[in-house]
């Protein structure tokens, strides 16, 4: 590993997307703190495959929703690795199914937005003084905010609003050299995604786009690759979605 090599924090990397993208980071010599907020033994592993595959990663427990937890995070982080030059914020949760808003507990709202939203915002902040100047930032939405779906209306308004702090933050961030970009994966074969959903609606989402199949988490991973490395460098303020031309 090249004494350059820079860092990357990936949050709610233990498993699914985040996971395909913390590996495919360290295969691209990134330094990578896997971030996790529950399931201690699975971010080990992806920590493991990272380190046997011959790269550099650490396990981080924090939980984004805290911004104590996040301030522990990046000094966790400075304290493994040194500077930090990458955030990926990936943790995120999901409605449990379709769930109209009319029918939406208060608790599952809150919850929502806890993570989703405010979980990037305390990341977002904490980045502003703690990313080196170049740095790169790549926000996770979702492509339900532009499909209007029935029974998403929370969970896409809490990643909505991801996609504005991002494109507003880009601005902010003038002089630094640091891009703002959000990925906003369709629908993706995770434990996640697929938790909860019968076949038959599985099914239909697989027929919805036109390439006629679930994205993977290896598809989002490699967009985010792109935005953090060289040849995404131009590419900054927006919302990529990647969802095999669902929308």
């Amino acid at each position: 590993m090249p004494e350059t090599a820079r860092t990357a924090i990936v949050t709610g990397a233990s498993r699914g997307i985040g996971a395909a993208i913390a590996r495919r980071l360290a295969a691209d010599g990134i330094q990578v703190v896997v971030n996790y907020a529950t399931r201690p033994e699975a971010a080990e592993r992806v920590v493991d495959e990272i380190r046997r595959a011959g790269g550099r990663a650490y396990p981080v427990l924090a939980d984004v929703s805290d911004p104590v937890a996040v301030a522990v995070l990046f000094d966790q982080t400075e304290l493994e690795f040194g500077a930090i030059d990458i955030l990926v914020n990936n943790a995120g949760v999901i409605q449990p199914g379709l769930v109209p808003l009319a029918d939406t507990e208060v608790a599952l709202y809150d919850r929502m937005f806890a993570i989703n939203t405010r979980g990037t915002f305390n990341t977002l902040k904490m980045a502003a003084s703690r990313l080196r100047n170049g740095g790169r930032i790549v926000n996770l939405s979702s492509s339900v905010v532009g499909m209007g779906l029935p029974g998403y209306a929370v969970y896409a308004a809490s990643k909505a609003a991801v996609e504005t702090m991002s494109t507003i933050f880009a601005r902010e961030l003038r002089g630094r050299c640091i891009s703002v970009n959000c990925v906003a994966p369709g629908p993706t074969a995770t434990n996640l995604f697929l938790d909860g959903k019968p076949p038959e609606l599985v099914e239909r989402l697989t027929k919805q786009a036109p390439l006629e199949r679930l994205g993977n988490p290896e598809d989002i991973a490699n967009l985010v690759a792109f935005l953090v490395g060289p040849e995404g460098a131009w590419v900054n303020g927006q919302t990529l979605r990647v969802n095999g031309g669902i929308i």
